[in-house]
């Protein structure tokens, strides 16, 4: 972790310390498309920083790394629409609104019950409450580190969720391993959890990245561990693995996106790598997408636990018999 960590509890004045990087992300966001302004933008990094750092203020070079991880395009267009854009709803409803219908009827297994579903979301996004959008709006919630898509399939789960729970009791089942979870819904669907349940899918998550991370190459697994958990940078992991800087975040980025569809294939099929049965049981896509946007919220992750230091000697005999 950083040495030094700001001793203000106010984003905002985080942000201050790098407004030159503030000023590329606004740029690389596209929110002038929106008609938003660097006020509204900077108002929806401050929201998501204050939830990502809710435990404590973050260091400079550790404040940059998480804005940089952001989905910054639709964490603007997310904006524009609370703040009543025309150019910015017309755009999300165009792209958006099949998306979401679509996504209602595959959670819901029925088309109109889809479409009330996805319909009834576009009121909340749109912030009904005054007849018109703003702080009301459900984009409030919405802070970018996943994809707008990601985020709003997971809102769909969730008020589906809900709208069960209104027309009949839920009870809980303990299964053979003693983990309690709710009732199936008829069509044999696994319903996804509200927060009763969230500690759960969290653990099921860090288990599936556990052990999709021990399959892993050994040379990709290592430059996981120096970028993440020993924090090097790229020209630092280039010169011990004898590459270029582009060469590095080439691998990292796709070693990113191998450990993401592993976790997927994991959570989906229960199967471990390596394994001929399943050692859980598999989740629904629903249950997978909220798996994914907890993991974001909450920032369960610590890297350091998921590789150890080793004594000095017993990593480089590792290194060693590694190449």
């Amino acid at each position: 972790m950083p040495a030094h960590r700001n001793s203000s509890p106010d984003p905002a004045s985080w942000l201050l310390e790098i407004q030159a990087r503030l000023d590329s992300l606004y740029a690389e966001s596209q929110a002038r498309e929106w008609s938003l302004r660097p006020e509204g933008f900077r108002a929806a990094l401050e929201r998501s920083v204050r939830r990502r750092f809710a435990d404590g203020p973050p260091g400079r070079a550790e404040l940059e790394d998480y804005l940089q991880t952001l989905h910054l395009a639709d964490l603007a267009l997310a904006s524009a629409c609370m703040e009543g854009s025309e150019r910015a709803w017309e755009f999300f409803v165009r792209t958006y609104r099949p998306y979401l219908r679509a996504s209602a009827g595959a959670i819901t297994r029925n088309r109109t019950e889809g479409t009330d579903l996805a319909d009834s979301l576009f009121a909340e996004l749109f912030g009904l409450m005054d007849g018109r959008p703003g702080p009301s709006s459900l984009f409030r919630y919405f802070h970018g580190r996943s994809s707008l898509k990601t985020w709003l399939r997971t809102v769909l789960a969730q008020r589906h969720v809900d709208q069960l729970r209104q027309k009949r009791r839920w009870q809980p089942l303990e299964r053979e391993d003693g983990i309690e979870k709710p009732l199936l819904k008829e069509n044999g669907a696994t319903p996804l959890p509200l927060d009763p349940y969230r500690g759960l899918y969290l653990r099921r998550f860090l288990y599936a990245l556990t052990v999709c991370l021990a399959a892993l190459e050994n040379e990709d697994r290592r430059r996981l561990e120096l970028y993440y958990a020993r924090e090097k940078t790229l020209a630092e992991i280039g010169r011990m693995f004898g590459e270029h800087e582009s060469s590095v975040s080439r691998n990292l980025d796709r070693a990113r996106k191998q450990m993401r569809r592993s976790v997927e294939v994991h959570l989906r099929t229960g199967i471990s790598p390596g394994q001929p049965s399943p050692s859980f049981e598999p989740m629904s896509e629903a249950e997978i997408a909220a798996c994914f946007q907890y993991a974001s919220e909450d920032a369960p992750i610590d890297f350091r636990q998921l590789f150890p230091e080793k004594p000095v000697a017993k990593r480089e005999a590792t290194e060693k018999e590694s190449t």
